[in-house]
């Protein structure tokens, strides 16, 4: 099964909503992308494929998508709330929104790790304090068993 696991630095970003607006010349309406949204979507793209070794899932192939959003403990948080919530005693029940991670994940791997992101097959995503932030992402090729 082809696996490729990777990090993505800084703290985890959820998919913004597109902006949506009439342009004054053509009275058409816009929509567009946040650049916040964008500039993480190109991170996470070029942290695949820094380390991908060049694993593409063809049209057609399954995928499977394991995620694990770390966030710091707040600095205002006591020593021992800060120890239980890095012992995983408590979790990060905050934004962004853990579908959100799951969507600017998956959109930023379109036409890099996989075809397009309709091919993903199964998600596993979670949220949890750490003392490193960022996400750890895994994209396989998905087997009916796994």
């Amino acid at each position: 099964m082809r696996t490729v696991t990777f990090h993505v630095p800084g703290k985890p970003q959820g998919k913004a909503r597109a902006r949506t607006f009439r342009s004054p010349g053509t009275g058409k309406s816009i929509s567009m992308t946040p650049d916040s949204t964008v500039l993480y979507e190109n991170l996470i793209k070029d942290q695949y494929l820094s380390q991908c070794r060049g694993m593409y899932l063809e049209r057609g192939t399954p995928a499977a998508l394991r995620i694990v959003a770390r966030f710091l403990p707040p600095k205002s948080a006591s020593k021992k709330r800060q120890r239980e919530m890095l012992e995983g005693r408590e979790l990060p029940l905050k934004k962004p929104d853990i579908d959100n991670i799951v969507k600017v994940v998956a959109d930023a791997l379109n036409g890099v790790a996989y075809h397009d992101d309709t091919q993903v097959a199964y998600v596993a995503a979670k949220k949890c304090y750490s003392a490193m932030e960022g996400l750890d992402i895994t994209v396989e090729e998905y087997t009916t068993g796994g």
